[in-house]
């Protein structure tokens, strides 16, 4: 270790027991952080459903124990190994196994690979990107494969559900932020949040799940950005207008699909699948360079909350329980 590196550090734990997870702040060494490039100097990561799920027992998220949760984290390189990170490099990194097998954002210090290394776009900070984070990164990926596909913003309305979760309230913001006319879905009393985003029209999440399914819905949407999955996603799919698509991101509502082909083939609509963890690096830094420029929204600080590590248990309990909006930056080093 250099002197660069500290000798001892802060960090956010989670170790599995025997029936439960012991979880909360620890003093450790650098060389508890696991191997790695680069040494990473972070000063913010973010709170995302995975995190919660990583630190509790029926989480199946953890795959190492004891760990540092945290999916994603920005901060300053430190050490590194070779040239293509330098010293002094600000750094973002998300995905892959961070956080999960890997230790993760939330301490001071973070050691990993380079190829998971994303230098922070120009004009970017260490907590913007945070405030955008996995949630919002995998939003922007939503949008930018809709645009891929063809979507366009006067091609018709485009559904945000799970609109005032972290996902989808990026997503509502990126969308409206490109011209789109958008339209949210939630079960939260959020209408003035979600308007104040940018969206056109907010409407119940009822509406998505009907007591009677039929093969094909009354066309509505040209396109949709899915955090939820399940029963509601199947609905999307049903209703999408011809030639629509939705980016399908998450599985809040479960992991079936209870739909038929019929909109595949009588309607040529599309599902675009959105996985944020293994994007090829090439891509997830055009991303983020999307995130930095067209893709930023604009009211980035009034859909972000700030803790500190010592906030994060009653946090990561309150996402798993619906009651975070928008999104949730950790300083850990700022």
């Amino acid at each position: 270790m250099s002197g660069s590196a500290p000798t001892t550090l802060k960090a956010f734990v989670a170790e599995r027991g025997d029936d439960d997870v012991d979880r909360g702040l620890r003093t450790l060494e650098p060389d508890a952080l696991g191997e790695g490039d680069v040494l990473v100097r972070v000063a913010y990561s973010s709170v995302n459903y995975k995190d919660a799920l990583a630190t509790i027992p029926k989480g199946r998220v953890a795959q190492i124990s004891p760990l540092i949760p945290g999916i994603d984290l920005a901060g300053t390189v430190v050490e590194s190994t070779g040239d293509e990170i330098p010293e002094g490099t600000e750094v973002l990194a998300h995905g892959y196994d961070l956080g999960v097998g890997h230790h993760g954002g939330y301490a001071e210090y973070a050691r990993v690979p380079a190829a998971w290394v994303v230098p922070l776009p120009a004009g970017l900070s260490a907590r913007e990107a945070m405030s955008v984070g996995t949630a919002g990164y995998t939003a922007a990926l939503s949008v930018h494969s809709l645009e891929h596909h063809g979507i366009e913003p006067g091609d018709g309305p485009v559904l945000v559900t799970g609109a005032t979760g972290g996902v989808g309230s990026s997503a509502v913001a990126m969308l409206a932020g490109r011209g789109y006319e958008v339209v949210a879905s939630t079960g939260k009393d959020e209408e003035s949040y979600l308007r104040g985003l940018g969206a056109a029209e907010v409407i119940s999440r009822d509406e998505l799940t009907p007591e009677k399914a039929r093969p094909l819905e009354k066309s509505r949407w040209a396109a949709a950005v899915d955090s939820v999955g399940g029963a509601p996603l199947a609905h999307v799919i049903r209703s999408l207008r011809y030639g629509g698509a939705v980016a399908a991101c998450g599985l809040t509502a479960g992991v079936d699909l209870p739909t038929t082909v019929h909109p595949f083939i009588l309607r040529g609509v599309s599902l675009l699948g959105i996985d944020s963890v293994h994007t090829p690096i090439e891509l997830r830094t055009r991303i983020w360079e999307r995130v930095a420029g067209d893709l930023l929204p604009a009211d980035l600080d009034g859909m972000t909350a700030e803790i500190g590590l010592d906030e994060l248990e009653p946090t990561l309990d309150a996402i798993l329980r619906g009651e975070v909006r928008g999104r949730t930056v950790v300083r850990v080093g700022a």
